[in-house]
């Protein structure tokens, strides 16, 4: 049946463009109202009125994720929407070219942890406490290949953005195992989306925003148990569906 109905409220921060856009859209779809939350107040109200304009119920909220009382403003801000259901984790910055571990600022590597991994974290301390008291929700972060510690995540450079996304997996484990894998209602997961055409991936990139954005869309849409009545596998880190290696 899936989890998201006309009632189901969900939050995407990084949700003005790129992929954070693209996932608002799939779940708006499916018919959740979804918070759009970006950094720039003129994005994301251009974001929302887009959403709308396809038929989603979108409600924009501007807030820096790297600010603890930015996000307590714009929850405060949204309140009326009512608590998430639906927490995706997309605002995320690349980092600069040739940032290898030596040749990395003390700069640029909090400007890359303080949205990718901070703000995740803050994120989820901010919007996720509801649907972890009512043992019930979907908490889902943007990761990347390049944060696994296998594949493509061994080769070494971009420094601060590889190591931030490996954080963001360790923080999606750390918290589905205090979700007790699912028992308690809480699905928590990371997602790979690939190498997409958005600001950050380039006009080259192989595959759409949308098709970066499906498996987070299914992942906000998926039934908590099986049907034999089994939890389904979640704290894992998914790449078009499928579980792949951290």
């Amino acid at each position: 049946m899936g989890f998201i109905g006309s009632n189901t409220v969900a939050l995407v921060t990084g949700g003005s463009r790129g992929l954070g856009l693209a996932a608002a859209r799939g779940i708006g779809r499916r018919g959740a109202r979804v918070i759009v939350l970006g950094r720039e107040n003129s994005r994301v109200t251009a974001a929302a009125a887009e959403l709308v304009d396809d038929g989603v119920e979108a409600i924009p909220v501007a807030a820096d994720v790297a600010d603890p009382a930015s996000l307590a403003q714009a929850a405060d801000a949204v309140a009326h929407v009512g608590p998430p259901d639906v927490l995706v984790l997309s605002a995320g910055v690349m980092s600069a070219k040739m940032t290898r571990t030596m040749r990395t600022s003390p700069d640029e590597w909090q400007r890359v942890m303080s949205i990718n991994l901070d703000g995740a974290f803050y994120s989820i301390e901010t919007f996720a406490q509801d649907l972890v008291k009512n043992r019930s929700g979907r908490v889902i972060a943007l990761s990347a290949c390049l944060g696994r510690f296998t594949g493509p995540g061994t080769s070494g450079g971009l420094a601060p953005y590889r190591i931030s996304k490996a954080g963001v997996n360790a923080l999606v484990r750390n918290f589905a195992a205090e979700m007790q894998w699912g028992q308690r209602g809480v699905l928590v997961d990371a997602v790979c989306p690939g190498h997409c055409r958005t600001d950050m991936g380039g006009p080259d990139a192989p595959r759409s925003a949308e098709e970066g954005a499906e498996t987070i869309v299914w992942l906000a849409d998926r039934d908590a148990t099986d049907d034999e009545g089994n939890v389904v596998p979640t704290g894992v880190l998914w790449e078009d569906r499928q579980i792949v290696p951290w």
